[in-house]
């Protein structure tokens, strides 16, 4: 094989299009664009959901509804996942390494679902009231 002979595979390249150049080419005339009509005519096109001047439907639904971003930077933590962990002391650094809570979480809350027998200091991190008061029957604290 020498580089002046490299091919493309047969049927891997095929020519283009071309539109408007006489009968011969089976594209003729009206180019493929039928006849008559704002789609037959150059810059004759709408915008997205325009619905020939009848009033659109994302403008005729209610408007309803708002979801904060600031959400994705909220994180929770269950009693059961804290007992599995089994931390004496958890801060918010701790959560991330242990991957309890996201990377981006930066309010992290202590919420009361499962059992918790070992002692925890919080520290940085919220907790309900419930979650706060297993967390000091059990002789931790929530700082």
């Amino acid at each position: 094989m020498e580089l002046n002979g490299i091919k493309p595979a047969a049927g891997a390249k095929h020519a283009k299009r071309r539109v408007g150049r006489g009968i011969g080419s089976g594209l003729g005339k009206t180019a493929g664009r039928g006849h008559k009509g704002q789609k037959s005519r150059a810059g004759g096109f709408h915008k997205v959901g325009f619905e020939g001047g009848q009033m659109p439907l994302q403008r005729r639904l209610p408007k309803r509804g708002f979801k904060s971003q600031s959400l994705k930077y909220n994180a929770e933590v269950t009693l059961a996942a804290l007992e599995k962990l089994g931390l004496a002391e958890v801060d918010l650094l701790a959560l991330k390494q242990a991957g309890l809570v996201g990377q981006i979480a930066k309010v992290v809350k202590v919420i009361k679902s499962g059992e918790l027998t070992k002692a925890i200091k919080l520290t940085g991190i919220g907790a309900t009231a419930g979650a706060k008061a297993a967390i000091e029957a059990a002789g931790g604290s929530v700082a």
